[in-house]
This record gives structure tokens, C-alpha cells and sequence, in this order.
């Protein structure tokens, strides 16, 4: 199993992106757009997991007791070495939270969290080909101006699992996990 750990997005939110990727896609852009169904904030990568791993990691997870947390869209940006159009995540503290609890869940189990800064962001587009500079680039100038996007509560994290194909990645929710309480 190819898992990670993220946070669905809301209703609203997918509708706005929805309405911005719409706005931006053209038939001949060299890029293969990520659908609604696959959007999310990423908490963790997780990689490849066998069964003494997830049965693991499932107890750990459910111990995460943490109150809702903010999820605010600011401005879409480019990572050029990846090839990869998005919509950047307010890091806020509450999701920093978050995010270092799950790593800390985890590593027991044998997961290894990855070396660079955490950067929370939504994949909305993955350039396809040696075009991808130019397109992506060519993309973010058709921009006029940065949306807006409306602030959500994240209820829950979820355990995805990530299945690859040609087409691009389709994930199944394994686990949700619930927010909205603390310890204590």
C-alpha cells in the first residue's frame, strides 16, 4: 500500500478551485490536471507500507487528540524542479500542530518524515513533459489577479491510499480521524 496522511478539503473550497482551474485549463497547456476528487493538504507521505506498519499506525493516529484546525488558500505558485502547479496553505500554528503530532505518531511505526521544510499546498496541475517551465510559467501569467479563497475548519485528517496510473494518481480513503477535541 502507497499511503499519506492529509485533510480533505471543503465543499466551498473545491468549488472555487474548481472555478479557477477551469478558468486557467486550455486544451494544449502540456499539463495534466489534478481533478477535485484527488485535492487535499498533505500532512505526511507515508511511501510504501506493509501490513505490520499500518497495523501500527492506526492506533497511533487515533491517539491525536486536536482541537479543528483553520485552513486558509493564499496564492497559487509554481515548484519548478517538481513541475507542479498550486495553491499555497496558510502554515498556520494550528496545522503545524497538526502536522508535527502525525510525524511523531508515525515514527514509531518506521516511517521517516521527509528532509525538507513542511510547505502546505493543494496540487492542482503536474507539467507533463520537457515543456514544463515554459507551461507552467506561461500558466501563473494568465493569472490576473490572485483569488480569493474562503477559510475552512478542518474537521478531520484522513489515510489515504495513493494508487498510480498513467492517467495520474487516484486515492481511496483508507481511515478518518477526528478533530475538534484536545486533551485535557
Amino acid at each position: 500500500m502507497r499511503l499519506f496522511v492529509g485533510i480533505p478539503l471543503s465543499p466551498t473550497v473545491i468549488d472555487e478551485l474548481t472555478k479557477l482551474t477551469a478558468r486557467l485549463h486550455t486544451k494544449d497547456d502540456s499539463l495534466r490536471w489534478a481533478p477535485p476528487a484527488s485535492w487535499h493538504v498533505t500532512l505526511e507521505f507515508l511511501g510504501s507500507t506493509d501490513q505490520q506498519q499500518y497495523s501500527c499506525l492506526i492506533p497511533r493516529l487515533r491517539e491525536i487528540h486536536l482541537p479543528h484546525v483553520p485552513i486558509r488558500l493564499e496564492s497559487t505558485g509554481i515548484f519548478d524542479r517538481a513541475g507542479i502547479f498550486f495553491a499555497d496553505v496558510n502554515p498556520a500554528p494550528a496545522l503545524l500542530v497538526l502536522q508535527q503530532s502525525i510525524i511523531a505518531a508515525t515514527a514509531p511505526c518506521g516511517f521517516v518524515p521527509e528532509s525538507r521544510p513542511y510547505h502546505p499546498h493543494i496540487t492542482l496541475a503536474r507539467a507533463k513533459d520537457k515543456d514544463a517551465p515554459s507551461a507552467l510559467h506561461h500558466l501563473k501569467s494568465r493569472i490576473d489577479r490572485e483569488p480569493k479563497f474562503t477559510t475552512f475548519m478542518a474537521d478531520e485528517f484522513v489515510l489515504y491510499e495513493s494508487f498510480t496510473a498513467p492517467t495520474g494518481a487516484r486515492y481511496e480513503i483508507r481511515e478518518r480521524f477526528p478533530l475538534g477535541h484536545s486533551n485535557g
